[in-house]
């Protein structure tokens, strides 16, 4: 069975968690935090709105149905969507669109092995 672990996003007033693989958690962690640091340097005018990772942690139990749990592989293909729709000529995009692209393609990876290994 497969180790699940959850980062706690923040955008304005709301929350929201994105379930990830054990293995891959800290890499959106450390994802989202890069992307912050680069954002500003965009001087495109349709930039996406990017939420803070806030916390990480093992389980989650929601008592608020405002409150969402979304698949780290549906958020990773969002975010790499918004990003490729950014039409950027003065910053070079292409790192930023290259590390989403790198995790987007681990995380394929790791569901299609996990999806595998239920079926045997």
């Amino acid at each position: 069975m497969a180790t699940m672990r959850y980062v706690l996003f923040k955008q304005k007033e709301n929350i929201f968690f994105v379930e990830m693989p054990e293995s891959h958690a800290y890499q959106l962690s450390a994802l989202n935090l890069r992307l912050h640091k680069e954002i500003d340097k965009l001087t495109a005018s349709e930039v996406p709105a990017l939420p803070y990772a806030v916390a990480e942690c093992n389980d989650v139990d929601l008592h608020d149905s405002s409150v969402s749990i979304v698949s780290g592989l549906a958020y990773i293909n969002g975010l790499e969507k918004d990003f490729a729709g950014i039409h950027e000529k003065s910053y070079p995009l292409i790192s930023l669109l290259t590390e989403i692209r790198a995790l987007q393609a681990q995380l394929e990876q790791w569901y299609e092995e996990y999806e595998e290994e239920r079926i045997k």
